[in-house]
């Protein structure tokens, strides 16, 4: 019995597509799951775990995506400055004030590959805090993300 030839995508004949997220009242860490998974190729037929395979995807109304449980108050964000005693720490409901966009920028970039092709599959994402985006000419396609919804709080 012949093994079957495994067919791999070559560059030139990837199509680029775009997607567009509406992330309001998801769930953060979800949205960046799927998102991820998206921008990385894993739900096309010709996926190759070393290729970019040029999918756009827009997330909209970042600063109405939620947290579950008490990750609101208790999640913190750190970074260093660089210099001796440079570690900052934020709490994840002053960055949703102070930077909406970068709560979904840091989960979508902490579930890439760490290495040079995960930092070109993080620039084919485009967060934005509001409803509109710059991208209507691209026509890219509305997909709805059907996860587990939060119950409602009594």
């Amino acid at each position: 019995m012949r093994a079957q030839p495994t067919t791999i995508a070559k560059v030139g004949e990837m199509q680029e597509k775009w997607y567009l997220v509406d992330a309001e009242g998801q769930i953060v860490g979800r949205v960046a799951a799927r998102v991820a998974s998206l921008v990385r190729g894993k739900r096309s037929a010709s996926y190759s775990p070393h290729q970019n395979p040029k999918i756009h995807v827009i997330v909209v109304n970042a600063d109405k995506a939620i947290f579950t449980g008490n990750k609101l108050g208790n999640k913190t964000y750190y970074h260093h400055s660089g210099w001796r005693t440079g570690i900052k720490a934020t709490t994840a409901a002053k960055l949703l004030t102070e930077k909406p966009t970068d709560v979904m920028s840091k989960a979508i970039h902490g579930m890439l590959p760490k290495n040079t092709l995960g930092r070109a599959l993080n620039g084919n994402v485009r967060i934005y805090a509001g409803p509109e985006h710059p991208h209507q000419a691209q026509q890219p396609e509305v997909l709805t993300i059907r996860t587990r919804q939060p119950r409602a709080k009594e």
